[in-house]
């Protein structure tokens, strides 16, 4: 078959234990994945090997006289989020108004650990030492009340630098509502070759020190993201094909490699982004499938819970006709208020490490095994894990993981689980029991603790090891039905493919909500007009363009507001959304708005998934035989598949194995399963 020479578009997620690669081909409009193990010492090193299989590939059809076609690689990265949790980001410095230069430490008074008198607060990212302070000062309105002393500049870089201070946050009072003195001092320190990180760019929002954390974590893990991307570029221009680079952000939108460096913060959750994305894109076109099965045109609300187990965490998101955003965030420990898509994640997935505590209990996690050495059936290690646990069930083939390119040691993983002083058989089904339970649990933080009946809603699994654990879940939650996608294991990738160009802002502005909707679109319309064009230079048609607007409200005297659409109906919504997450509502209260909003998406044009035409009930060409599988209530024969067999139509009866290339799935005795016509599988969840 020929090569098309449309530029090759290549999503690529490094995890913990595994970094996937999605690859889609316009010309033949073919979708190719694989996985490698990660390099987590030098991330790029697995990016480079993953891009030389891909190039090699096409180079040997290059020398039959076809073009090697162009690449956009987008990328999603843990190096940012691993800089914060790890303590390894720049030697940041803190510039602010006189008098606030212990805002990091002071924080809000907030014990994570009410009850624990030994706990010690985290330490701030900037120490003392690198806390500056200069004279000036801007009131609540803007105005300036005292001038900044420039002079006082030249002794400040001077400090900076005898301190060997690598990257520097600029946080001053009210600077979000007049960046004039911001604006000044990143000019002196640009000059002098210092890299600035501007709380009036970064966070152009009120509540000091959640401002202030945001703004000294961006300056804190741009640097090593920066270089991170620098050195990548500088490598991928090696290859013998033009390789445009893409990074993707939290808050599910992709961004060129420039403006992630100078917000790194907005990279945090790159990865985990990209698999929320990739599971709306997947589930709107199985719920489309399903509608035209069933004959029902009219169509119903996409409700998911998104399940991500991997080989080192478990990432668990909502999407409730959309993915849910939040400006709130905790990444180890510290606060970030960006606008970011609402994920949580746990330590557990399939690399866990089971234990037992001083009292004799099994604990699973949130320590990992990683890629090294792995879990002991990878043939490095020999601490028990999740994945040996499922691998001594029967729950997993030896021989076919990763499509049989890595044959698991069943002998190494029986012999690490019986360290744990038990029968290995039942210290594995304690094991993934403990680990059903911490992803319940997290489960019902995204949904129950946020006002959502998990039992109106489908699980979506995917991730190397959802599949084993999936079912399971649903029935803890009381949920009726759990959808594994083809790719799975590679969705956080594929997801990236799917993701649009989006550009997020806010402003403070305090304003009556009796405030003329005139006035208010005249403050919208610059930083609609500002977004428009970043978003254009991204590459996006200006037809492409999508604006949307939102209102930060709350009711006068309170704390905190909720996000509303902007429109002549904003009060009613406000009222209304109050009730549904409070319980209650005071339309005769006076309503304040707090914020501005806008969010500006270039549409990109996603991978078409591929599909096939319904074929028969009868799944048995797929079938690879009976084998005994250890369930809670003993050893029972199931029957193994192999996933890239079944075709649409195709329904099975648990007990059952499904074996796909890069992923397994498990059904209990009372489940039953269906293949719909994208490769999807639907599995109807028993009691």
């Amino acid at each position: 078959m020929s090569v098309s020479i449309s530029p090759l578009r290549i999503g690529v997620d490094i995890g913990g234990t595994f970094t996937d690669f999605v690859i889609y081909d316009p010309g033949r409009g073919t979708l190719e994945t694989f996985k490698l193990l990660s390099t987590p010492s030098q991330p790029a090193q697995a990016v480079l090997l993953g891009l030389n299989q891909i190039v090699d590939q096409y180079h040997g059809e290059v020398q039959e006289g076809r073009q090697l076609p162009a690449i956009t690689l987008v990328h999603g990265s843990t190096v940012a989020t691993n800089a914060l949790l790890e303590r390894k980001g720049a030697r940041t410095a803190l510039v602010t108004t006189r008098g606030f230069r212990d805002v990091l430490q002071i924080g809000r008074q907030n014990r994570p650990s009410l009850y624990d008198w030994f706990s010690d607060p985290l330490p701030p990212l900037v120490p003392e030492e690198l806390r500056f302070e200069v004279d000036e000062r801007v009131a609540h309105s803007g105005a300036v009340i005292q001038a900044l002393q420039v002079d006082e500049l030249e002794v400040l870089v001077a400090r900076l630098q005898a301190e060997k201070t690598n990257s520097v946050a600029v946080c001053l009072l009210f600077s979000f509502l007049n960046p004039q003195h911001e604006q000044l001092i990143a000019k002196r320190l640009a000059a002098a070759g210092l890299p600035v990180s501007l709380s009036s760019e970064i966070i152009p929002e009120y509540r000091e020190y959640e401002r202030t954390s945001t703004t000294v974590i961006n300056a804190y893990v741009s640097p090593v993201l920066g270089d991170y991307l620098s050195q990548l570029e500088h490598d991928l221009v090696e290859h013998a094909t033009a390789i445009r680079l893409q990074v993707m952000q939290s808050n599910g939108g992709i961004i060129h490699p420039g403006e992630a460096r100078r917000k790194g913060v907005h990279c945090i959750l790159s990865g985990p982004a990209g698999g929320v994305i990739g599971c709306q894109y997947a589930a709107c076109a199985a719920l489309s499938a399903a509608q035209e099965s069933n004959g029902d045109t009219a169509g119903s609300t996409l409700r998911l819970l998104t399940f991500d187990m991997g080989g080192t965490s478990t990432d668990v998101s909502l999407i409730d006709g959309q993915p849910q955003v939040t400006s709130e965030a905790l990444v180890g420990g510290y606060p970030i208020r960006i606008p970011l898509l609402d994920i949580h994640t746990i330590g557990a997935g399939g690399g866990s490490i089971a234990r037992l505590d001083a009292g004799g209990a099994l604990r699973v996690g949130p320590h990992s095994a990683g890629a090294d050495p792995g879990p002991a059936c990878y043939g490095r290690g020999n601490l028990p894990t999740v994945t040996d646990a499922n691998l001594a069930l029967g729950r997993l083939d030896s021989q076919a993981f990763l499509g049989g390119k890595m044959p698991l040691d069943v002998e190494r993983a029986l012999e690490a689980l019986a360290t744990l002083g038990m029968d290995a058989i039942q210290a594995a089904l304690g094991i993934v029991q403990v680990a059903n339970a911490h992803m319940e649990r997290a489960l019902r933080v995204i949904s129950v603790e946020r006002g959502h009946d998990p039992r109106r809603f489908t699980l979506l699994s995917f991730g190397g090891a959802g599949g084993l654990h999936a079912a399971d879940l649903a029935r803890s939650l009381g949920m009726k039905q759990v959808l594994a996608p083809p790719l799975a294991s590679t969705l956080s990738a594929f997801g990236m493919l799917a993701a649009n160009v989006v550009k997020d802002t806010i402003q403070t502005v305090m304003l009556s909500a009796k405030t003329p909707l005139a006035e208010i679109e005249a403050r919208l319309l610059p930083l609609e007009e500002q977004l428009r064009q970043e978003v254009l230079a991204e590459g996006i048609p200006a037809a492409s363009v999508l604006v949307e607007r939102f209102l930060d409200l709350r009711y006068q005297g309170q704390s905190y507001e909720l996000t509303a659409p902007f429109s002549v109906q904003v009060l009613d919504d406000f009222h209304q959304l109050h009730s549904q997450i409070y319980g209650y509502s005071r339309p005769e209260e006076a309503v304040e708005i707090v914020n501005l909003r806008l969010r500006v998406t270039g549409l990109v044009t996603p991978p078409p998934l591929p599909s096939q035409p319904w074929q028969g009930s009868d799944p048995s060409a797929a079938c690879l035989g009976q084998r005994l599988v250890h369930f809670a209530a003993g050893a029972l024969p199931a029957l193994f598949y192999q996933g890239e067999l079944l075709l649409p139509g195709n329904q099975i009866a648990g007990p059952a194995v499904i074996l796909r290339s890069d992923t397994t799935l498990l059904l209990a005795p009372q489940d039953q399963a269906q293949v719909d016509r994208f490769g999807n599988l639907w599995i109807q969840v028993g009691k």
